[in-house]
Formats: structure tokens, sequence, C-alpha cells
């Protein structure tokens, strides 16, 4: 793995605070990310949609 935790933030400041404290203490050994996903929001989507996997060899990087 590589010890980061991806946590969906929508600039409400106390309530992000607070579910990056709680993800930080349930993953004590992974550093925690906090990504603004308003704009995915507004898409129907969210974090979740925009991390899924890709099938082998779809993308050519």
């Amino acid at each position: 793995t590589n010890k980061r935790v991806l946590v969906p933030i929508y600039n409400q400041p106390l309530a992000d605070d607070l579910a990056l404290r709680i993800i930080e203490v349930a993953f004590p050994e992974h550093e925690v990310v906090g990504i603004d996903c308003n704009a995915l929001i507004k898409q129907h989507g969210s974090l979740h949609c925009v991390t899924m996997q890709f099938p082998k060899n779809t993308l050519n990087l």
C-alpha cells in the first residue's frame, strides 16, 4: 500500500476537520489527505468515482 488515506472534504471546516481527525485516529500509520470534492458532488460523483480502478492496458502512460 502507499500508506495514504484520501478523505473527501466539502468546505465545511468544522465537519471536515472532525472527519480528518477521526480518520487519523483510525489509520495512525498513514498519511491522511483531505481532497476538496465540491466540484465532484456538483457532477453527481465524489472521491470514490475518480479513484476507481482502471483495467490493465487502458491507459497509455
